[in-house]
């Protein structure tokens, strides 16, 4: 019986696939490299707006690429797909270790995008494989768990690192780890044959242009501008989103999901995805700016109050997991994403009196409601696609995430301009899409 047709992988090959995707997640963490862009901009020599290029370019090409490498992966085998993506994420980090400018920096951060972009896009599809159909709940709420463990830690690590040593080994660090987990799964990993059906070489280039034109104007917008060449930037992703969604229209698997899409709890988990994100990314990058202008908090007090956040979902996720196998997802994450929303609704009501303690509440709240949802709402994205579909399945739960966080980057930086970095109206905005997606939710007991 090959791995496809098993009902998850027996133990004790179980915990080795679980231990190589978990050392795969743990390197992803983009917070390490985003606390370091002032000291990688002083170091090389860059501007500060120069320096997000190392951000952007990461960001980027993720995006570009998830969709057509999560079709690979149908293609070729979600493990062999999987374990190119990480050499190249490994390489690309020995190539950001030696970067020696920006332009060098930059490049081997769109790399290493490329690697990333594998490790996100088959990360689902191969879990979905290791466990067995009836605990694959709980096994996607440990996912969840590591996840916010490692964002929890993320800014204290690379803290340390950066007191002690070069930026560089933010990136070197993950040379070891990626090399470990790449053993492990070429042992572990289960290995599920391809379809070796025909890649649409077309369409992956459409998908790439649609989404680098896309975020170039969410960029441009969240940077403040609006001119011409933002609008140039948002025509161009209409006009090849248009072109690709007729180009994929009746095949059979195409690299636009649009089958999945036409089962409604898919596309109202996809909604509840994309809002949620939003209302999260929104929340945590205004958090700070939040803090330091209404509380007067330094940077340390900052990072320990916000630290309950990623703690909340790492207590929740796992629990959440376990109960979404008896208790509806729809419910779950209905009333995790309404609990997420009267903690932002806290968040900007909150009299300045209430200090410490109350921010520690509504931060415990909104992590926890966040983890209620998470773990379920995977697990029907995951669970529900048919088989062979799993790599799309995978694809789509990381691109719904992306299009939130983007959205609400976006978000934060129209609203500071309208009404600065300390004002409270992002986290109503926040509640708001917390509310929506928990509508959307519960809709979905009508739709199972």
């Amino acid at each position: 019986m090959s791995d496809g047709e098993r009902d998850g992988l027996p133990v004790p090959r179980r915990y080795g696939s679980v231990a190589a995707i978990w050392l795969a997640m743990a390197v992803l963490d983009t917070a390490i490299a985003n606390i370091a862009l002032p000291t990688i901009a002083s170091d090389l020599g860059a501007s500060p707006q120069g320096a997000i290029w190392v951000v952007n370019a990461y960001q980027i090409a993720i995006v570009m690429t998830l969709l057509p490498i999560a079709a690979l992966g149908e293609i070729f085998g979600y493990r062999r797909v999987y374990g190119i993506g990480l050499l190249v994420f490994i390489a690309a980090s020995l190539g950001c270790t030696m970067a020696t400018s920006l332009t060098a920096l930059a490049i081997a951060r769109f790399l290493q995008g490329f690697g990333a972009a594998a490790i996100m896009a088959l990360n689902g599809a191969l879990v979905r494989f290791t466990y067995p159909k009836a605990m694959l709940g709980r096994g996607i709420g440990y996912n969840v768990l590591v996840v916010a463990i490692a964002s929890a830690a993320g800014p204290s690590v690379a803290a340390a690192i950066l007191a002690l040593g070069s930026w560089r080994w933010l990136f070197a660090v993950n040379v070891p780890l990626g090399l470990l987990s790449f053993a492990l799964g070429q042992r572990y990993l289960p290995d599920v044959p391809g379809t070796r059906g025909r890649f649409g070489y077309i369409s992956s280039a459409l998908n790439a242009a649609m989404f680098a034109a896309a975020f170039l104007a969410a960029s441009d917008a969240s940077h403040g501008r609006y001119g011409m060449r933002t609008g140039a930037e948002l025509l161009l992703a209409i006009l090849f989103a248009v072109l690709l969604v007729r180009r994929v229209r009746g095949q059979a698997n195409p690299l636009i999901p649009i089958d999945l899409l036409r089962v409604k709890v898919l596309r109202l988990s996809y909604m509840t995805s994309v809002c949620s994100f939003a209302a999260q990314m929104l929340a945590l990058v205004a958090l700070p700016f939040y803090l330091q202008k209404s509380f007067g908090f330094g940077h340390v007090a900052i990072g320990l109050l916000i630290t309950p956040w990623p703690l909340g979902a790492a207590v929740a996720a796992p629990i959440a997991g376990r109960l979404v196998e008896r208790v509806p997802a729809g419910l779950l994450g209905g009333i995790g994403l309404a609990a997420m929303a009267a903690g932002l609704a806290a968040l900007a009501f909150l009299p300045v009196g209430a200090g410490v303690p109350g921010l520690i509440a509504a931060m415990t709240l909104c992590g926890a409601g966040f983890g209620l949802f998470q773990a379920p709402n995977n697990r029907v994205l995951l669970g529900t696609a048919p088989p062979a579909r799993s790599g799309a399945a995978a694809g789509m739960l990381a691109i719904s995430r992306l299009v939130g966080q983007t959205a609400g980057a976006v978000i934060v930086a129209l609203m500071f301009r309208l009404a600065g970095p300390a004002g409270r109206a992002v986290f109503g905005i926040g509640a708001g899409l917390a509310a929506l997606a928990a509508v959307v939710s519960l809709r979905r007991l009508s739709a199972d």
